[in-house]
């Protein structure tokens, strides 16, 4: 006899796709989860998806489901490139809004397009493209001319626009006569020193789902799910949300295959706050394309310089045969490693840090970029955290990493670890079942 389940959620990742099955309400039951290789190279995507249901059978045995949901970065995940007036201002806002929405971005530039931009814009073959530029009331002309420019292309590819309210109207009449899509939302940059990504991240996220065909075999999928279709590293974002407004300030690490995340929740420390030189917004991501662990795993063995010959005496043997999924105590341990030299470049990558210079009064101090000292969670989700030994020990460590100026969590910061590997999930069922997915994460948790 078949078991039933309630909701069943897919994770179709760059290089493992997980299939995930649950019992909801109010004590909520994760019931196991299938795991298989992403077979988007293949030309498919279904057929990953259909070993990792196999493995989950042979798990729990046959089953039917109620619903299904599911998340993805199979094919480069949501590719976007994202145009803006000044780099430091409405640039900047735009792209905080892209990474948190869980966008990989392939070209970002600030001023008037010019003819080398719509080209790599061309090659790059975006699944959404940005258009910010201008505070409210604010410049008007350069958003204008690069929509002008864009709308010239005709590349069919939906556009988000999320600049200055004055040019609303007229963005709207230029892509209208281009016969493209475009998207009207709140200007992510209004006024000086003020962010507003949410209503652009939560856009990105709708117009993704709308697109997701671009990955072979992702149109099946989509026949296949009840609910939204939506980027992983943006499903995971949803969830470290959800868990900021229960558990307080935190920082969410996970190494993949392709990229290294690094999210964070946090409005910082009072202190830093008065000396920060611009603002950041409550839910920031960075994403690594270099760190990956599988994809990009000779760039970490590059960064680990001649360390990593004296740790593994075959070290060029384990590189060269390195495998998304690894098997024997030696690969296992290798990858560790490897994901220790990820963490340690995102984490710092991710981290603001304490300048100085010498005026008139004296020694001066201000802070630059994301304030983590305020974290009282540190998060690790993903295989690197779920599936092998000494992930934990990475995240106790991560001021080992610093040189002492940057903004990091501190010491009292308490790590956890997503042991069921279903933190990128339950931000899926967030959207719909918010209070089963936070009691399964915690669970998750072990809290």
């Amino acid at each position: 006899m078949k078991k039933t389940i309630d909701i069943f959620v897919a994770e179709v990742g760059s290089t493992t796709t997980t299939v995930n099955a649950f019992i909801l309400g109010n004590n909520p039951v994760f019931i196991g989860q299938g795991v298989a290789p992403t077979t988007v190279l293949d030309g498919d995507v279904n057929i990953g998806l259909e070993g990792a249901i196999e493995d989950l059978k042979d798990k729990i045995g046959d089953f039917v489901y109620s619903e299904m949901l599911a998340c993805s970065s199979a094919a480069g995940g949501l590719k976007m490139t994202v145009h803006g007036l000044v780099y430091d201002m409405t640039v900047r806002a735009a792209k905080e809004a892209a990474l948190g929405a869980g966008a990989n971005i392939k070209l970002i530039t600030a001023g008037k397009l010019r003819r080398t931009d719509l080209e790599k814009i061309k090659q790059i073959k975006p699944n959404i493209i940005l258009l910010a530029g201008g505070v409210d009331f604010g410049d008007r002309e350069t958003a204008l001319y690069n929509a002008e420019k864009l709308a010239e292309m005709k590349l069919n590819v939906p556009v988000i626009y999320a600049g200055n309210i004055e040019n609303r109207e007229e963005i709207s009449y230029i892509f209208q006569e281009a016969s493209q899509e475009v998207y009207i939302v709140d200007n992510v940059y209004p006024s000086i020193d003020n962010l507003n990504v949410e209503p652009t991240r939560k856009m990105i996220q709708k117009v993704f789902e709308k697109h997701i065909v671009t990955a072979p075999g992702m149109s099946k999928v989509k026949e296949l799910v009840t609910g939204n279709i939506i980027p992983t590293p943006g499903a995971v974002m949803e969830c470290a949300i959800l868990l900021y407004n229960d558990i307080g300030d935190l920082m969410v690490v996970d190494i993949g295959g392709a990229t290294t995340d690094v999210h964070s929740v946090t409005e910082g420390s009072d202190e830093i706050q008065k000396i920060t030189v611009n603002p950041e917004p409550l839910a920031k991501r960075t994403v690594e394309g270099d760190l990956g662990v599988f994809v990009n795993s000779r760039n970490l063995f590059d960064l680990c310089g001649e360390d990593i010959y004296k740790k593994f005496s075959n070290a060029e043997e384990l590189i060269n045969n390195i495998k998304p999924i690894p098997q024997t105590e030696e690969e296992k341990e290798f990858v560790i490693y490897l994901a220790s030299k990820a963490l340690e470049v995102a984490v710092k990558r991710h981290a603001g840090k304490l300048s100085s210079y010498f005026g008139p009064t004296g020694r001066t101090f201000y802070a630059e970029g994301r304030d983590l000292t305020n974290v009282k969670w540190i998060i690790g989700t993903g295989g690197i955290f779920s599936r092998l030994e000494g992930g934990e020990k990475l995240l106790e460590n991560i001021n080992d990493g610093g040189s002492g100026k940057e903004l990091y969590p501190p010491s009292s910061a308490k790590v956890l670890i997503d042991r069921d590997y279903i933190m990128a999930v339950c931000g899926v069922l967030s959207k719909k079942y918010p209070d089963e997915a936070l009691k399964l994460i915690k669970n998750s948790f072990g809290i």
